[in-house]
Order: structure tokens, then C-alpha cells, then sequence
């Protein structure tokens, strides 16, 4: 690795985003197992709850390039489409 002053911020920049984007995909994944805990509990409020704060995790995460857009829009899907085995 070069020793210039750019590479090495690089270098730490990285780092920082690094940590970051594992914290979210690391929530997001902690939130989808709870939403599908409460799914096969059948918990309808607890679940409604959780799928509306997944949905807004997910956009958050797609907006600042943590996850694809494409995957979030499925994973809302696949959310959307348990919520709606709950209620019918």
C-alpha cells in the first residue's frame, strides 16, 4: 500500500464505514428474525409493529448504499406478504 496521506485516510474512512454498515446489517437481520418469531407466534401487533419498523430500517439502509435498493424491496415484500398470512 502507498504511504501518501490520501491512501491512509482512505484507509481509516474505510474502516468507519466498514463498522458502521455492519452495525445496520447486524440490526437489520436481528429485527427480521424477531418479526418472524412474532410471525410464527402469531402475534399480529407485535409483528405489525416490527414489519413497520423493519420497512423503515431497510429504506434507511438502501438510502445510505448499506444494502441494494433491489434487496430491500424484497425483503419488504417478503415482510408484507407474511404480514398478510397473519390477517387472513
Amino acid at each position: 500500500m502507498s504511504g501518501n496521506k490520501s491512501a491512509m485516510k482512505r484507509v481509516r474512512t474505510d474502516a468507519e464505514k466498514h463498522l458502521r454498515n455492519k452495525a445496520r446489517k447486524a440490526t437489520l437481520k436481528t429485527l427480521e428474525k424477531n418479526f418472524r418469531t412474532a410471525v410464527e407466534a402469531k402475534d399480529q401487533e407485535k409483528a405489525a409493529d416490527l414489519g413497520k419498523t423493519c420497512f423503515s430500517k431497510l429504506d434507511k439502509a438502501a438510502k445510505a448504499g448499506t444494502i441494494p435498493k433491489n434487496k430491500a424491496g424484497n425483503k419488504k415484500s417478503q415482510i408484507s406478504k407474511l404480514l398478510k398470512s397473519l390477517q387472513g
